[in-house]
């Protein structure tokens, strides 16, 4: 019997109860939902509608009804949904007291409430694997990418670096991912229970003393909005989507870097797999995955933006489908975190190519003639002849000699030898965030402390 049925005669046809419920999903909120009802329950007692003996049946009843949860007990369908089957099955054991746990509430700010209960939670989960990703990005950067190598942009040769300053290019996107995450928590960290059904309640209530005892910041402030809010849903699920696409775009240079073509590194065999038919095979299968499901966390929000788009005031059951494009943003998002990590703490680099002569050498030619007061877009020009030469030549940039550079411009002394080497290249950028070495320690020093500081 639903607790509802006062109003009809009948029961759902089984088509519409398999279509309409949401016991399957909510059951990822069960323990929100009962430590929300013990809040509403010790709230209600506080304010004298109820005595403190039916408190106390009450929450004895529910710790009950949560052992069995916890020991496998499992509501059926006619249950609808989570609310519906720890009431129902409250009342099994305590009998009608049970009924008054409802009073000035409904299940429409119950479903809020254990969202954001379950979403708070989420996040801080969340943005902690992302701050250990961050911690193993700046420790493999520190620790072996003292490595020479191309820059590239658009995918071309650019200029040398160490590998570590790409390693923390990547960990710095991570760092405002963690800080999107910390902001959506703090932004929608405000309790709905007591909201009812859209209007509040006529009951003396104390809505404070619920959102104090569920651990959130205050009472959202509006009934009718604590009700139909999704965006903190939107908003949090949106900095999975932005954080799942600096994943995929990490795993993506890890595919490219693994390569035989690159050899920049090497993925341990954890995170690697081989192939049914090619015995020399090594997949980046980990980074290809994660890659692949970024589509997945996009879709989900995607879904979220849609569900909601002129959806009137106040509840309506549409919104009953947040929670699956939620939990799967959530899992996937976290799944795809946690292998990163795994990647990034086993990976090796390898030795890098020679870039003696490199054309990516080529902007340390324009420098030394700007340094000798010509102006930059005429050394530009000058070292675009250069280049252009050598390719025609089959020559290294370093093969030209003084006496060859000079042929381009006078400017050229026998210190501009020294610029072509490729570690002094990368050693002469020590501005602020440069691919110097002092500045990667700096920048590692750095990050480790903000997730040190953040982690407390």
């Amino acid at each position: 019997m639903a607790l509802w049925d006062g109003r009809f005669e009948g029961a759902p046809a089984l088509e519409m109860q398999e279509f309409g419920e949401s016991i399957s999903v909510d059951l990822n909120m069960w323990r929100e939902d009962i430590a929300g009802s013990i809040a509403h329950a010790t709230m209600l007692s506080h304010c004298g509608l109820l005595s403190a003996e039916e408190k106390k049946q009450i929450i004895n009843g529910l710790n009950r009804v949560a052992e069995e949860l916890e020991g496998g007990w499992r509501p059926v369908i006619e249950d609808e949904d989570i609310h519906m089957a720890v009431e129902g099955r409250l009342h099994a054991l305590i009998g009608p007291v049970a009924g008054k746990l409802h009073t000035a509430r409904s299940r429409n700010d119950q479903v809020a409430t254990d969202v954001r209960l379950w979403l708070m939670k989420a996040l801080d989960e969340l943005s902690g694997a992302v701050e250990r990703l961050v911690s193993s990005l700046s420790t493999c950067a520190l620790e072996q990418g003292r490595v020479l190598v191309p820059g590239y942009t658009h995918l071309q040769r650019a200029q040398p670096i160490w590998m570590g300053h790409q390693l923390l290019a990547h960990a710095w996107a991570f760092v405002r991912d963690a800080s999107r995450l910390r902001d959506a928590r703090n932004r929608h960290n405000s309790c709905p229970l007591g909201a009812a059904a859209m209007a509040g309640t006529p009951h003396p209530i104390d809505r404070e003393m619920t959102a104090e005892l569920l651990g959130f910041a205050e009472p959202t402030p509006n009934a009718m909005d604590a009700v139909s809010a999704r965006d903190h849903v939107q908003e949090s699920v949106a900095a999975c989507a932005i954080l799942a696409g600096h994943l995929s775009r990490l795993a993506a240079e890890l595919i490219l870097w693994s390569s035989t073509e690159f050899q920049r590194v090497s993925l341990s065999d954890d995170w690697s797999t081989g192939s049914s038919i090619m015995p020399q095979k090594r997949n980046p299968d980990a980074a290809e995955l994660i890659r692949g499901k970024t589509g997945r966390v996009y879709g989900n929000l995607i879904n979220l933006l849609t569900l909601t788009k002129g959806l009137p005031m106040a509840y309506n059951r549409d919104l009953q489908e947040d929670r699956h494009a939620l939990f799967d943003a959530f899992s996937t998002t976290m799944a795809c975190v946690s292998v990163m990590n795994g990647c990034i703490s086993s990976l090796t680099i390898l030795p890098g190519p020679d870039l003696n002569g490199d054309p990516a050498l080529a902007t340390e030619l324009a420098d030394y003639l700007c340094s000798k007061n010509v102006p930059f877009r005429t050394a530009h020009h000058v070292v675009g002849q250069i280049v252009r030469h050598c390719e025609r030549e089959g020559l290294g940039l370093d093969d030209l000699g003084l006496s060859g550079l000079q042929t381009f411009h006078q400017a050229f002394e026998p210190t501009v030898l020294e610029w072509l080497s490729p570690e002094a290249a990368v050693e002469r950028r020590q501005s602020l965030g440069g691919a110097g070495w002092a500045q990667i320690e700096a920048q590692c020093a750095r990050l480790q402390s903000l997730t040190s500081r953040e982690s407390k």
